[in-house]
């Protein structure tokens, strides 16, 4: 085991037993809610996982160590920090990060990058990043895709959120060589909508089917992950037709007032939340709990032909 990964007794157990374990970000800690709802949320999703019959891996950066699995204590720390205080780490700034001695937070792709250093192969998340609208010009395209290119992580996410440009987000990774997997359906959801209006590029209905594939990419030599798209339970979407119209709204109030580079996303999920009434983030707590069950049954599938 790499001298930089702390385990947590219990993930520590349930790795030497060969027993399913998820990851999980800590963005959604520091960053995604305040306190004391991302605590609750955090507490929620470990237990989603452990109900589903795997144990939770929260991961963070915390004293120059990369912590897999936190305990109750250090877990309402985390969720406690002070906003500004925990870095938000990607594959950039994740070495940064531990040697100045900070605390982090781990996004997609620094998940990713510490989930295979700690033999975790399967991760929870709510959605992905993609490629930004206006692209051509702007170059902004999230890290997680390049990442999961790189890393052997199966990630289980409800898509891409609709303020991004899915169609550019589909072609980058195509071009990737990234497989990505509509669970139960033939369209590519949306995080809070479960169809986005594009075919999704492969479809499977049974987890047994994407940890066959895992293994498969592996034994066939083939780098990176697979990004899993789960669609939103039904009873907790906000329909397409419904969304565009409140996306494409945030979009005009963004540029109308200047807002930019990294404070356009904070931007956009906020106004969204207002204009929704506070269903969108009803939503994404949902679509997480959904998301957690699907990946522990993908991890107790590839630990049952370990």
């Amino acid at each position: 085991m790499n001298p930089l990964i702390a385990l947590s007794p219990e993930v520590a157990q349930a790795r030497s037993q060969h027993r399913p374990v998820v990851a999980l970000e800590s963005t959604i800690i520091t960053h995604g809610m305040p306190w004391p709802q991302n605590l609750e949320m955090a507490r929620r999703v470990e237990a989603t996982v452990r109900e589903a019959g795997a144990t939770p891996a929260t991961i963070a950066i915390i004293g120059g160590r990369i912590r897999v699995g936190l305990d109750a204590e250090t877990l309402e720390q985390l969720a406690r920090t002070p906003q500004g205080e925990a870095m938000k780490l990607s594959r950039a700034d994740l070495a940064a990060c531990l040697a100045l001695g900070r605390t982090g937070a781990t996004t997609v792709a620094a998940t990713m990058i510490c989930a295979d250093l700690a033999g975790i192969a399967v991760f929870a998340t709510g959605g992905v990043g993609g490629v930004h609208r206006g692209a051509e010009t702007s170059f902004d395209i999230s890290a997680d895709l390049q990442e999961l290119a790189r890393s052997p992580v199966t990630v289980v996410a409800a898509g891409a959120k609709a303020i991004l440009d899915l169609p550019k987000t589909l072609e980058v990774l195509e071009t990737l060589g990234v497989p990505v997997i509509a669970f139960g359906q033939d369209q590519l959801p949306a995080f809070w909508s479960r169809d986005s209006g594009l075919p999704a590029p492969l479809r499977m209905d049974d987890p047994a089917q994407i940890a066959a594939a895992a293994r498969l990419r592996r034994d066939l030599g083939i780098a990176g992950g697979q990004l899993v798209v789960n669609p939103i339970p039904a009873e907790a979407e906000i329909p397409r037709a419904e969304m565009i119209p409140v996306v494409e709204q945030a979009l005009a109030e963004a540029a109308a007032q200047g807002i930019a580079a990294k404070a356009v996303t904070p931007f956009l999920l906020q106004r969204i939340f207002e204009l929704t009434e506070g269903r969108s983030l009803q939503a994404n707590v949902a679509l997480v709990l959904n998301n957690a069950r699907l990946a522990a049954r993908i991890a107790a599938a590839l630990a049952q032909a370990a």
